[in-house]
């Protein structure tokens, strides 16, 4: 299978999951891409605590919604 018949056929499975299904997948991600953004500075600041993290990526996610 080519990468535009994939794309058209995972597209043909989004249209038939329910909206609450595709949300469910939409939240899912989205606390994947957190967790993954958390992990990065982690790693950039090794001492850093959980509140710092937390911090460090609300900064991050502003600066990306401005």
């Amino acid at each position: 299978m080519n990468p535009q018949a994939a794309l058209e056929k995972q597209i043909e499975c989004y249209r038939a999951m329910t909206g609450e299904r595709r949300l469910e997948i939409a939240l899912e991600l989205h606390a994947l891409v957190l967790d993954l953004a958390r992990e990065g500075i982690r790693h950039q600041f090794p001492g850093a605590a959980a509140d710092e993290v937390d911090r460090r990526l609300r900064e991050r996610l502003l600066m990306f919604s401005r």
